[in-house]
């Protein structure tokens, strides 16, 4: 078993909004890895974060990912984070990764500077923010098999590439 389709990006990028209207487009299911990660510790990723350290996350992180390409024929959406682990870059390997890309500003404005998002709490959210983009960007495009700007867009926009582009993918693998 293997996802129609793993979707990665930066915080903001509509992963979480885009995850689910594509599932739905497709006809298949959706499936959270940080939602996975939540319901397995029984509390939220910020209180993971602040009792249990970033390391902690990023082991628990993977072995939900592992378990997910296993288990999973539908949409998988994964954290911001998810591709800076070596391991879970080599599981990526041979599915179709979409990663939802999205400028600086695009991304802080809809992120809103949220403390939610314990990458980006702190006393410059807009540094921190830059300094992830910059440090991610190469990441996600090694992974990426499409990749598609969202800055700007609605989320049915990006769906209806996505879902045309995924299209034209298996069109090219047949021939």
């Amino acid at each position: 078993m293997s996802p129609r389709a793993v979707v990665v990006g930066p915080p903001g990028s509509g992963k979480s909004t885009v995850g689910p209207l594509l599932a739905a487009e497709l006809g298949v299911g959706f499936r959270d890895a940080d939602e996975d990660i939540v319901s397995t510790a029984g509390k939220s990723i910020s209180d993971i974060f602040a009792e249990d350290g970033e390391p902690v996350f990023r082991e628990m992180e993977a072995e939900a990912i592992a378990v997910a390409l296993d288990e999973h024929d539908g949409v998988l959406s994964l954290g911001g984070g998810a591709v800076l682990a070596e391991v879970t870059r080599k599981r990526l390997s041979g599915h179709v990764v979409v990663f939802l890309n999205v400028g600086m500003a695009e991304g802080v404005q809809r992120c809103g500077l949220s403390t939610a998002r314990p990458l980006l709490a702190g006393v410059n959210p807009r540094a921190t923010y830059k300094a992830l983009l910059d440090a991610r960007l190469p990441v996600y495009r090694e992974v990426a098999t499409i990749e598609v700007d969202t800055d700007h867009r609605t989320p049915e926009e990006i769906v209806a590439e996505v879902g045309r582009r995924l299209a034209e993918s298996v069109t090219e693998g047949a021939q």
